[in-house]
């Protein structure tokens, strides 16, 4: 039996290693990822230390807006430029 235990430990090494490494490159490849294809934990990781120094630099009264809303998140922002309006050729 010490035999056949001694021929089948270097195997299962080999496979234990080869198994660790699969599954650590799948978690890493199927992580969840922004739409510019970043991974969202180091998304989150910059707009942690961004918001903190925004929000030391900002006056207390400033409205601020999120780095990750960007252009969504300004005021009066619209979808439709105004051209594209029905009520524009009647101007």
């Amino acid at each position: 039996m010490g035999d056949i235990l001694s021929a089948l430990i270097p195997p299962a090494v080999v496979a234990a290693v080869f198994c660790t490494f699969v599954v650590k490159l799948l978690r890493k490849e199927m992580a969840p990822r922004t739409s510019d294809g970043r991974l969202v934990s180091e998304v989150d990781d910059a707009t942690g230390s961004a918001q903190g120094d925004a929000a030391a630099a900002s006056p207390a009264g400033a409205a601020a807006v999120a780095p990750e809303d960007g252009a969504k998140g300004a005021e009066g922002a619209s979808p439709e430029v105004p051209a594209d309006r029905g009520d524009a050729a009647d101007r």
